[in-house]
């Protein structure tokens, strides 16, 4: 049996999903195959006033909280890469529905040592990100969040194209500037109460 894998003239097989795979750069090379990701453990974001921002949450988006803690330690310091970490982290749930293998969604971090600088508030710069959140109701949403400091990008659209077409959204930034989008799925997409 040939280890060498096809000729360059063989077309390249598809995935199970039709899609073409591509050959590598080295026929002989042997690859070990990739482990898939098999969760999202959480997601987590610098902010200013950690209790602000669990009002924000909890009041704003009807998160619950399910942790707070204080980090010092050897561990944490070497993780973030700051040698003199002190940090203080908050961590939510949605209201419903099983959490990932963490036990949370969402991780709130509020750096005392070394202090943080502004938040970027562009959505086009590299690195940032944004957290998008399935509400009922946008227009309540967006209005509640904007009472509790959120600085909306635009009031609420209808999407009018591509997969989300029918739906509703709204970009906006949380007190920190942390970039987040509410999106009201169209009602045909599965969610019961939209």
């Amino acid at each position: 049996m040939s280890t060498a894998g096809p000729s360059p003239d063989e077309p390249v097989p598809a995935d199970p999903v039709g899609h073409r795979r591509a050959r590598p750069a080295d026929l002989n090379e042997t690859r070990r195959p990739v482990q898939p990701v098999r969760s999202i453990f959480h997601v987590g974001f610098v902010v200013s006033d950690l209790d602000a921002s669990i009002r924000f949450y909890t009041d704003g988006l009807g998160l619950v909280l399910r942790h707070r803690q204080l980090q010092h330690n050897d561990y944490t310091r070497a993780l973030v890469g700051y040698p003199d970490a002190l940090l203080e982290v908050a961590q939510f749930n949605l209201a419903e529905g099983d959490p990932p293998a963490s036990g949370h969604i969402l991780e709130l971090v509020s750096y005392a040592r070394p202090t943080s600088g502004r938040a970027d508030r562009e959505r086009n710069t590299l690195g940032v990100g944004h957290l998008a959140f399935v509400v009922d109701d946008i227009h309540a949403s967006a209005e509640r969040l904007r009472t509790l400091g959120a600085e909306l990008v635009h009031e609420p659209i209808r999407i009018t194209a591509g997969i989300n077409e029918g739906g509703w959204t709204v970009y906006l930034r949380d007190p920190d500037g942390v970039n987040l989008e509410l999106v009201q799925p169209r009602r045909s997409e599965g969610y019961p109460n939209v």
